[in-house]
């Protein structure tokens, strides 16, 4: 069975917008399009909801039923519970909140934690600050000449017993590797490390199955799977009891809220059960059944295939140029359908002429300057970033080549 894509492309409102579809979208790794069910249920908790939630007259209870259900929904599409699904204003601010619960987790310890140079600053900076109280830092780097983590460095940095917690990403924004987040979970759990994974850069390609990933703590960005500027945080129970609150001190005793310090956007989160919509849709209309977490991984598997199908063509392009350094692997399956290249000139002025040609995609260093830094790229030139997802087509892939033969 391969994805409708047709069918797939109906659901966003985007592809009909005499604004957006003037352009071939490769500036998905900075924002996807939301889907068609998530702009409803915004526009309808806006229009019919928009009081405080839980109260009780009918929008109030309208609006935190909806709450719930993107919660309860999300959880079951993930398998897990869903006390574990919280939200927040970004990943950004939801890993940086973790943080300072680490932080105090490990006051008074001689502890260190693993960073890496593959991470978005967002899971690297928040965690490097720790070594100002006290916390040991250590980096886990990548090849400098292909940007890979290898989990074989581990267990030296490990040996010691002093390792407390590892943050790395499931895939790089501008290496775009998959990591085997499983293995080095695997890895970590058997030296009594706790694990935290920046999902932002792969949950767009498939919403994972939390469990079988074996982490601590997965964190992804809705903005960037189909849904409203939310940061989502899947947070194993016991560790999340066990870290200090962020929050109220009376909302301590329930995980959702425990490591939330500001009021959430309430439209916002029920929107989120938009993405849950989508799923289902995709689901149906693909004769994918069973449980949310069975057909969720049904809809997975559909994504991922579409994606290394119609990006292929392009690593191949990219791979035949002597003009360019392609980051990341050329094998499709091997990577996310984030495609950064280094130039032979600045990369900013390429993107703007695409821009011109009728494709949407950027150029600069992507709050990815660690990597780009550790593989010699220089910043000032940046790399140009073009990035598909499930609903690119291979004619727009198709119109990116020809746009980048005229340009380059």
């Amino acid at each position: 069975m391969s994805l409708n894509l047709d069918f797939v492309r109906s659901q966003f409102p985007a592809f009909a917008s005499p604004v957006l579809s003037s352009h071939a979208f490769f500036e998905n790794a900075g924002g996807s399009y939301p889907c068609q069910q998530v702009v409803d249920r915004l526009h309808r908790f806006y229009l019919d909801r928009k009081v405080q939630p839980y109260g009780p007259y009918p929008g109030a209870t309208a609006g935190g039923a909806e709450m719930d259900e993107a919660r309860t929904r999300l959880a079951a599409m993930m398998n897990v519970a869903p006390q574990a699904v919280s939200f927040g204003p970004s990943t950004s601010a939801n890993t940086y909140v973790l943080a300072q619960a680490v932080r105090q987790w490990l006051k008074g310890r001689e502890a260190a934690i693993i960073v890496t140079n593959q991470d978005h600053e967002a899971n690297s900076g928040v965690w490097r600050r720790l070594e100002g109280e006290g916390v040991e830092v250590r980096e886990w780097r990548i090849d400098p000449a292909t940007g890979s983590l290898n989990p074989e460095d581990l267990p030296d940095l490990m040996a010691d017993g002093r390792v407390a917690m590892l943050a790395f990403p499931h895939c790089s924004n501008v290496i775009a590797e998959i990591n085997d987040v499983a293995a080095i979970s695997a890895i970590a759990r058997a030296h009594g490390v706790r694990v935290v994974v920046d999902g932002v850069s792969y949950a767009p390609h498939g919403f994972p199955d939390i469990p079988a990933l074996g982490c601590d703590v997965y964190l992804f960005s809705a903005y960037k799977t189909y849904g409203p500027h939310q940061g989502i945080m899947v947070l194993n129970g016991d560790w999340g009891m066990e870290l200090p609150g962020q929050a109220h001190f009376f909302n301590h005793g329930t995980l959702y809220k425990r490591h939330t310090p500001a009021g959430p956007d309430h439209a916002q989160i029920a929107a989120c059960a938009g993405m849950a919509d989508y799923i289902d849709t995709l689901a149906e209309a693909h004769g994918i059944t069973g449980d949310a977490a069975a057909r969720n991984r049904g809809v997975h598997d559909l994504m991922r295939a579409q994606e290394c199908a119609v990006i292929a063509p392009l690593l191949s392009y990219l791979s035949g140029r002597n003009d360019l350094r392609l980051l990341g692997p050329a094998q499709a399956e091997r990577r996310a359908p984030t495609v950064a290249v280094e130039l032979n000139r600045p990369a900013e002025p390429v993107s703007e002429e695409l821009g011109r040609r009728g494709i949407a995609c950027w150029a600069g260093d992507f709050y990815a300057v660690r990597p780009l830094t550790a593989l010699g790229i220089d910043l000032d030139k940046g790399v140009l970033r073009m990035s598909a997802t499930h609903y690119t087509s291979a004619e727009e892939v198709s119109r990116l080549i020809t746009a980048l033969d005229q340009v380059l």
